[in-house]
This record gives C-alpha cells, structure tokens and sequence, in this order.
C-alpha cells in the first residue's frame, strides 16, 4: 500500500486522508465486525490515530469488542457508512475499513483475527496466520 491512503464514505460527506503505512493488516472474523459489515469478515488496516485527518461530520456507536474492550466505530450520518474503528485496548490506534479506501485494490491481508467467530461456511484456505482472538504482543 503506499505512504499516503485516501478514502471516505459512500455519499462523500466523510473522507479521510492516512499519511502513515499501515501498522498492520488483517481480515477480522468477530462478531461484531460481521454484525457491522453484514458480511462475514472485515478486511481492515492498523494506522496510528495521528496519522489521520477526517474532514466531514462523523458520528460514533460503541460496543463491547470479543476483547471485552470498548470500541468506537466511527460511520457517516448520512449515508451510514462504517469507516472505522477506535479501539479503546489501543489508544493510538485507528482501523480503516478497507472497502472504504479510494483505492483497495494494494490491500494484502497479513492474518486473520478472532478466527474463534468465524462462520464454518467461510472457509479460510489461505496460508496467512490464523488467530482465535487478538495476535500476541510483544512483550515490553
């Protein structure tokens, strides 16, 4: 992906402009990632908050995340749209809905997260690392 990522939502109310590389990316198979996506999975990148600049109105819905962790995902008012995540386990930490970037096509899954939840139909036939929750962090 390159240095500088580009997106917002559907009726183009809500854009974002990324001037970091993605800290990490991944295919989330939660259950409230497939709640909010209708899908089964939500492909998503790891950017530091700082890095971000939102222009446009966003509104917020919390929930209790599989690591029993509040989070944020941040959507447009008007048309609806996901476009993030702020999850309180990670202060500094923004997810991006990959769909949501003007150009997804560089996107390349580095592992699966909260594979615990995903559904037995969507089968993972990928040889990327599979986690049943969040990965393990180093240690400090």
């Amino acid at each position: 992906m390159s240095e500088t990522l580009t997106g917002g939502c559907q009726c183009g109310a809500v854009t974002y402009e990324i001037k970091a590389e993605p800290l990490f990316t991944a295919i989330c198979h939660c259950r409230q990632c497939q709640r909010a996506t209708g899908s089964s999975s939500h492909p998503l990148i790891g950017v530091p908050r700082a890095a971000v600049t939102i222009t446009g109105e966003v509104r917020h819905f919390e929930t209790i995340a599989d690591s029993g962790q509040p989070v944020r995902r941040g959507f447009c008012p008007s048309c609806g749209c996901r476009l993030f995540g702020l999850p309180d386990i990670a202060p500094d930490l923004m997810t991006i809905s990959v769909g949501n970037l003007d150009d997804p096509s560089g996107f390349k899954p580095g592992m699966h997260i909260f594979t615990s939840a995903a559904q037995p139909w969507d089968l993972i036939q990928d040889d990327l690392p599979k986690f049943p929750g969040l990965p393990p962090q180093p240690a400090a």
